[in-house]
């Protein structure tokens, strides 16, 4: 698999930390020759080391466009954007999948483009062995499913309850941006109009239009003036007059 990429730089503001969640989300790996650990630029252990690096930060924007990857990953890296003290916002610039869109409920604010997605489905793995290795291993994917999934009608509130939500979950549901943002898993959809502003604004245009009217309607037209005529009404009369006038 060709190395993800993580891009985590330190924005022109001091107090601000970017981080690009680009690809798949994985822990750290290792070289089978030679044993050496081959850390993982998408591991919760590298997006440790670069929090430490930002405890000042005020700020940190995260931006994702990602198919998910390794749960235990993801919920380590919830966890800590959560826990920093900074400000979160979250831009999804494509996909946010799987463990992805878990990671994306870490932010204060999430933000979509009018054309991502978020793509949720209850946790699932590999199982081999008997019968009762087999049941133990259904017992567990059902925990880690609650775990990672109550990430989502934390960040929704009272927009989303447990039905809805595990209704979404059991057809590994991909939501647009406009019904993330009906589901309280996203605050705002970026370059999208508002309507009530836009609705407010035809209302104040209408408004001025009808002023302007009822001010006009007033205006009376002095007598003396009503039927003077203009210049150009003149020069045609005196035209007129002289081309009759050589008959």
């Amino acid at each position: 698999m060709p190395k993800p990429i993580f891009l985590i730089k330190q924005a022109a503001e001091p107090s601000t930390l970017e981080l690009y969640i680009y690809d798949y989300v994985q822990g750290d790996g290792q070289d089978w020759w030679t044993g050496e650990t081959i850390p993982s630029e998408t591991s919760a252990n590298y997006i440790k080391e670069q929090l430490e690096q930002n405890q000042n930060a005020t700020q940190i924007n995260v931006y994702i466009n990602s198919y998910g990857g390794e749960v235990k990953e993801g919920l380590a890296i919830y966890n800590q954007l959560k826990r920093h003290t900074a400000q979160k916002t979250v831009y999804v610039d494509g996909f946010a999948c799987s463990i992805a869109s878990v990671i994306a409920m870490a932010g204060d604010k999430v933000v979509m483009g009018p054309n991502t997605l978020m793509m949720i489905h209850h946790a699932s793995m590999g199982a081999f062995g008997n019968a009762d290795e087999l049941r133990k291993a259904a017992n567990d994917v059902e925990v880690i499913d609650k775990s990672s999934c109550s990430t989502y009608l934390e960040k929704a509130g009272d927009k989303l309850d447990e039905n809805t939500l595990n209704q979404l979950l059991d057809t590994s549901s991909w939501l647009t941006a406009d019904q993330c943002l009906q589901y309280g898993l996203a605050d705002e959809i970026t370059g999208k109009e508002d309507k009530n502003i836009t609705a407010a604004q035809q209302r104040f245009e209408q408004s001025i239009k009808e002023q302007f009217m009822q001010v006009q309607n007033r205006v009376q037209v002095p007598k003396q003036f009503a039927k003077q005529k203009t210049n150009a009404e003149r020069l045609m009369a005196i035209f007129t007059k002289k081309m009759e006038g050589n008959k």
